[in-house]
C-alpha cells in the first residue's frame, strides 16, 4: 500500500484561520456582521495562547455552518477565489510548502485535513497543488447550504476519514498545532506536532514525537 501524508490547515499550513482570514469577505457579502468579525478574532487569539477544547471546536464549526444558511457553494468558491492572492496565500507558511514538496519528491501524495468547509479547504488545496483536500461537508438542498453538517470533520472524525481512505498509515505521516487532533495524529505511525499548543507539546515530548515550529507562528 501505498502511504501518504496529511496536514492540518490552521497554523499548521496557515498562519491563522482561513474562515478569519476570510471574515472581511464574508462582511462584505453579508454573511457576518461587524460583532460577529470582533467575536471570531477574540476567539482566535484564545486559541492561539491557550488551545481550545474538543467542544469549543465542534461548537465554533457548528455556529459557522449555520452562517452558511441559504447560500450557495458556488457563491463560497467563488468568495475564496476572489480572496486566495491577496488574503490566503500570503499566511502559507513556506516551511509548510518545503515539507510539501520533501514528501511529493518520495511520491507520496499530501493532503489537507481540516474542519474548515469543504470547499474552503478545495480551493486552499487546489491552489497550492495538494493531491486532495477533506473538510467538513455542509449538507446542500435546492443548490443552496442548511447549515447542518453531513461529514463534521474534528476530533476522532479527521482520524476515521483518513482511515477510510486506501494508504498504509502506518507509514503515513500527519502534522497539526492542536492537542484536539490528537486522534488524528495517533491514526498514523508518524505524527509531527507543527506549532503545538501547549497540551499538544507536552503529549509530543512525552511520546518522543517531532516537534517543528515554524517562523511567524
Amino acid at each position: 500500500m501505498a502511504t501518504a501524508a496529511f496536514f492540518d490547515l490552521d497554523r499548521t499550513l496557515l498562519r491563522r484561520s482561513p474562515a478569519l482570514a476570510l471574515a472581511p469577505a464574508f462582511r462584505k457579502r453579508g454573511i457576518i456582521s461587524r460583532r460577529m468579525m470582533v467575536e471570531a478574532a477574540a476567539w482566535q487569539v484564545l486559541f492561539m495562547l491557550r488551545g481550545a477544547s474538543h467542544e469549543a471546536v465542534r461548537r465554533a464549526a457548528v455556529d459557522g455552518l449555520l452562517l452558511l444558511r441559504g447560500r450557495t457553494p458556488d457563491e463560497m468558491r467563488e468568495l475564496v477565489a476572489e480572496s486566495m492572492e491577496r488574503v490566503l496565500r500570503p499566511l502559507v507558511y513556506a516551511e509548510s510548502l518545503d515539507l510539501v514538496q520533501r514528501h511529493r519528491k518520495r511520491g507520496e501524495p499530501v493532503y489537507i485535513v481540516s474542519a474548515t468547509l469543504q470547499e474552503i479547504v478545495e480551493a486552499i488545496a487546489d491552489d497550492l497543488g495538494f493531491d486532495g483536500a477533506l473538510g467538513t461537508v455542509c449538507e446542500v438542498v435546492d443548490g443552496a447550504y442548511t447549515g447542518k453538517a453531513i461529514r463534521a470533520l474534528h476530533a476522532e472524525a479527521k482520524a476515521d476519514c483518513i482511515r477510510s481512505l486506501d494508504y498504509d498509515l502506518d507509514a503515513s505521516t500527519a502534522y497539526s498545532d492542536s492537542h484536539t487532533d490528537l486522534p488524528f495524529l495517533e491514526a498514523v505511525g508518524h505524527p509531527v506536532a507543527v506549532n503545538p499548543d501547549r497540551k499538544l507539546r507536552r503529549v509530543a515530548t512525552s511520546r518522543g514525537w517531532p516537534i517543528m515550529q515554524f517562523r511567524g507562528a
